[in-house]
Formats: structure tokens, sequence, C-alpha cells
């Protein structure tokens, strides 16, 4: 590892409060093992890029943000390895692109690292990794501070906001991630804020995380089970709602943890506004609507067991969508680090894409 990424990160946290998902340390991927919150902090060391893989795939660090740092991180191992050639570090990058196909950032992440490398060699090689991963850490943090600041115009003081899974800092470079990094701006400005949060089955990642990290962050949370959304929505419990999001399509279309839908639907039918936070890295220009969104299917196991055990006769079946699409006519607006998009979408996210490109 160079001088330069250890100054890197020593820089950040000199500079942010962060909650870091990954970084890298002596020659190694760290990653606060995600499965294992909010009653063990426990650090993965990671050496190989396979080792990476699996880590993204088992859930051990996931938010789209996260992940595709995680596979910019991969990459640079991959990178370190002794003689590595262009061929193989984009074979690396097909197996990360693998883990979590529905998360657009991190198929991104892994084409801009890995295009045009074809003239490096040894040294050079390993530079121009490092030298696009950093960029890359460093746009992701700036995108979520940029991010909140906008967000926070739709936080009134005093609002309850209503969010599901978790798209924090640990999804994302530390700062907030998505929707965490609107919460954290309003409280930053002083906006007295409170989050009820869905604990969101199987992985509970609201539960376990989205509570933890508010806890961290000095921001009052109230659990729900996934079922009772409608519930606080009928009696006027949350005055608006923010999700994250793994992709949004050219028309506004958002793919985002299952169960959202029903939430975006839940808040139309009730008048509660309802936003996704993203960056522009995470829109999706090249897929029309989220008709042409592949949502990942995962293990039914994990629908059938919980920590280890079956809740459920052995002959039952299962399915697991990891996403769900909410059309784009259920979001009252798209917060991204260039501003609040009010629909109709379409234009504005291909504006956002160009203007991303020229930038």
């Amino acid at each position: 590892m160079s001088q330069r990424v250890a100054n890197f990160f020593s820089d950040l946290r000199r500079r942010q409060q962060l909650l870091l998902p990954v970084w890298f340390e002596d020659g190694q991927v760290i990653i606060l093992d995600q499965t294992r919150l909010p009653f063990q902090e426990h650090h993965l060391a990671l050496r190989h890029v396979n080792e990476v893989a699996v880590a993204i795939k088992a859930m051990q660090i996931r938010g789209s943000g996260a992940i595709a740092l995680a596979g910019a991180w991969g990459l640079y191992l991959a990178a370190l390895t002794n003689q590595s050639t262009p061929e193989q570090i984009k074979e690396a990058g097909d197996l990360l692109k693998k883990t979590r196909p529905t998360a657009v950032n991190l198929q991104k992440t892994i084409d801009e690292i890995t295009r045009e490398l074809e003239p490096f060699q040894g040294e050079a090689l390993t530079r121009t990794v490092e030298d696009r991963v950093l960029a890359i850490v460093q746009r992701q943090l700036d995108f979520e501070i940029r991010l909140g600041h906008f967000g926070a115009q739709v936080i009134g003081d005093g609002d309850t906001i209503l969010t599901h899974c978790h798209s924090g800092a640990l999804a994302g470079a530390g700062y907030g991630g998505r929707a965490l990094s609107v919460l954290r701006a309003a409280v930053e400005q002083g906006k007295r804020v409170k989050v009820i949060a869905s604990e969101t089955r199987p992985y509970l990642q609201g539960a376990r995380i989205t509570a933890w990290e508010l806890g961290q962050l000095g921001i009052p949370v109230t659990l729900i089970t996934d079922n009772m959304s409608g519930f606080v929505l009928q009696r006027g419990m949350a005055d608006l709602i923010l999700v994250g999001s793994d992709r949004v399509a050219a028309n506004g279309d958002l793919a985002n943890k299952v169960g959202t839908y029903l939430l975006a639907l839940a808040a139309r039918d009730n008048v509660v506004p309802f936003y996704t936070a993203t960056s522009s890295h995470t829109i999706d220009l090249s897929t029309p609507s989220g008709k042409e969104i592949a949502v990942e299917m995962r293990d039914p196991r994990e629908v059938l067991l919980f920590n280890g055990a079956p809740i459920a006769p052995e002959s039952t079946g299962a399915i697991y969508p990891s996403f769900d699409i909410t059309p784009a006519e259920l979001i009252s607006g798209i917060i991204t680090e260039r501003g609040v998009l009010r629909p109709p979408y379409r234009e504005k996210l291909a504006w956002l894409g160009l203007e991303r490109e020229t930038r």
C-alpha cells in the first residue's frame, strides 16, 4: 500500500466524523461486518479480491455506495498482486459485478476503474488503479455531503421521517450515505428531527443498522415492524417518507429494498410526501424504465431461517426478491447531489447524467 492511501484515510478521519464501512490498511481491505451489528463491531481483513466478492454476496457489506467502494478496493487488491495485468484486473471486476447485479453503482464503479487499462503495466498499472479508486472514494463522500445539503431543504423543524431498510453512512462512504445524509445535514442545520425505522425483513437492516447509526448520530429513532407502516401513515405519525436507492431508471422508476413499493402506495393513499435520495452515479440512463431492471433473487433459505433457526415447516417454499420497483409517479422528489428533482423526471435525469459526464 502506498503512503498516499494511508494519508488519504488519515485525512478523512481528521476532517469528518465518519462511520466508515470499508477502507484500506496494511495491504488489506477492512470491512465492518454489518451482519454482526448492532451488538458486535467486528471487522474483516480481506487480502484477496475473492474474499471481497464473498463479503459482498454474504451481505457483510451492503448498500449501493458501500459495495461499490468495496468493489473498488477489491480491484486495488488485484492490482497489487505481483505481475498483475489489465486482463486479470478486468476478470476480478467481472467477478465482483456478479455479486449484486441490481445495484448499478457497483457495475459503474468497476467499469470506471477497468476502462482503458491496456496501456499500463507493472507499477504504472497499480498507480492508475490507485488514482481511480481514491478519486471515486472522494467523489462518493462529496456526493453524500452535497446531497445532504440539498435534501435537508425538504425536512422541516420538528418533522418525523419514516424510512425503510438502511441508507446511511455504512451504505456509503461514511458521512450519511443517501437518506441518512439528508437527516444528518438537517440536524447539523439545527433542525429537530425524529425517525421511524421499519425493521426490514429478512436481514433486519432497519432494526440492526439504521437504528444503530442514528444512535451514533444522536437522532431519536422508533422501530416498527414492516407491516406497521400503513398504520403509522394512517394515524399521521410521519410527516414524510425518505428512502435510499439502488438504481433509478431513466424515467424515474426506483429500485430499492423490497417493501419500498408498498410504502410508496401507502404514502400516496395518505397524502404523505415520498422522497428517494440518490447520487447521479445510481441513475441508469441506459435502462428506460423499472420494467427493464433485473431484480436480484436471493436464496429462499434467507426467508425461511431466522438467526439460523427455521421459522416454517420444512416443506414450505419461499422467494426472496431483494428489491422491488417503485413507479416514478409515486415519487414526490428525487434528492441528488445537484438538487431536488421534481416530476416529470425523464428530461431532468437526462440532464443530470449529461452534466455528471462533463464534470
